[in-house]
């Protein structure tokens, strides 16, 4: 009987003396865990400015004055859920007291195996941490940034005592890498059962771990910079916009903000080539679509196998983030923000991408499912933007290569 059916029953209830009983209605004891828990689940699925207090409360069956006795702000719940997903994190490596007997490949497997359980059990918002840290304060921001720099550093050691031969930058980007692949199953809601799902997270973190990667230049090619002319306003808007996305976050952007940067004397200068704000969202994710979409006929036309044809798109998806670093995360990060129609061709435009790749990676890995390597593709589309995230622009400790050779990795199970 559920807790709304016990309620009616026990007000029905009648006294000896033919009165109805007076009903004294409690708190539930673990209500405050229940509004952490609904207030994770909406800004998981809606993002943090998605969410409001008033969403919460009504998800929850309560009034906004009853949430407030319980939490001060929107931001405390979303500032709890982060930090218990950061201290979450570091319980996954770390080992308990007998571990100090057992051989490194031991350790290791323990760490990999909890860290799978507890992304799996965390999946509808394990993202957060990732494209919503930046509304965090700089206290907290700081808080989650040593949670994770202690995880990594962890696993980074574990690495190293199996692979004592590996350069400290070697075993640095494998833990990052790591920590990518079995997070980004909070990216996508590609369906598996939680047996195979557990597997397939671990074969790709073993294949990380294991395979070799290309030694990087000592000179790294830096592409060259590309002024936009001042009299390409419309490009030239649209490149301002997704910098300032990406450093502060769409709702945090306002029109004058982009026309400033644009150096526009006015944001109504900004309408005369688009129609808003979220229409340079939606241009700027149209341009992304089209570039991943745009890759495949020629891929697979110029190719004689589908591991040849699986390997250019790689090289090309790898190339396009580089070249468009700030709008690859803005692809990622500000999705819930572009109109609901633009939304709907986006997705199905994802959708034939992944399928393609999909379609490919069977072909070349017949023993996958198609649930399975649909989880590895994604895998590979969030490691790019992840390696570009955590080691920022400079390509000394991972340049393209290497990123491609682990996109190979993961997809492939070791370096083609």
């Amino acid at each position: 009987m559920s807790r709304g059916q016990r309620g009616t029953a026990h007000s029905a209830e009648v006294s000896t003396t033919g009165k109805p009983e007076r009903v004294i209605r409690r708190r539930p004891k673990d209500r405050r865990a229940q509004i952490a828990a609904t207030s994770a689940a909406a800004f998981g699925s809606l993002g943090y400015h998605g969410v409001s207090m008033e969403d919460i409360a009504s998800r929850l069956g309560i009034s906004s004055a009853a949430l407030y006795r319980h939490y001060p702000s929107k931001y405390a719940l979303f500032r709890e859920e982060l930090l218990r997903l950061g201290a979450a994190t570091v319980m996954t490596v770390t080992l308990p007291e007998e571990a100090v007997d057992w051989p490194p490949e031991q350790r290791l497997g323990h760490v990999i195996d909890a860290m799978i359980a507890d992304a799996i059990a965390n999946r509808p918002t394990v993202a957060l941490t990732r494209w919503e840290r930046r509304y965090l304060d700089d206290t907290d921001g700081e808080t989650l940034d040593e949670q994770f720099r202690t995880s990594i550093a962890a696993v980074r050691r574990l690495i190293d005592d199996l692979r004592p031969e590996l350069t400290s930058r070697d075993s640095l980007v494998r833990s990052v890498t790591l920590f990518s692949v079995i997070s980004s199953i909070g990216d996508h809601h590609a369906a598996l059962p939680v047996k195979p799902l557990t597997a397939v997270l671990n074969s790709v973190a073993w294949a990380v771990v294991r395979a070799d990667l290309p030694e990087p230049q000592a000179d790294p090619r830096t592409p060259r910079a590309v002024e936009i002319p001042q009299s390409f306003k419309h490009e030239l808007l649209l490149k301002k916009a997704v910098e300032l996305f990406h450093e502060r976050g769409y709702p945090n952007v306002s029109v004058e903000e982009i026309a400033t940067a644009a150096e526009l004397s006015a944001a109504s200068a900004v309408y005369r080539y688009y129609r808003s704000k979220s229409d340079l969202l939606a241009a700027a994710f149209r341009r992304a679509a089209d570039r991943m979409a745009g890759a495949i006929g020629p891929a697979t036309a110029s190719s004689s196998t589908p591991a040849e044809a699986l390997s250019k798109l790689i090289d090309l998806y790898v190339a396009g983030c580089f070249a468009e670093r700030e709008l690859t995360f803005v692809y990622y990060a500000e999705f819930g923000h572009i109109p609901a129609e633009e939304r709907t061709m986006l997705r199905n435009v994802q959708r034939l991408v992944v399928a393609e790749w999909v379609k490919l990676l069977v072909q070349v890995r017949p023993e996958l499912s198609q649930a399975q390597a649909r989880i590895l593709v994604q895998a590979a589309f969030s490691l790019v933007v992840d390696l570009g995230r955590v080691f920022g622009e400079g390509d000394r400790i991972c340049p393209q290569d290497r990123v491609i050779s682990l996109l190979e990795v993961t997809l492939f199970g070791e370096p083609q």
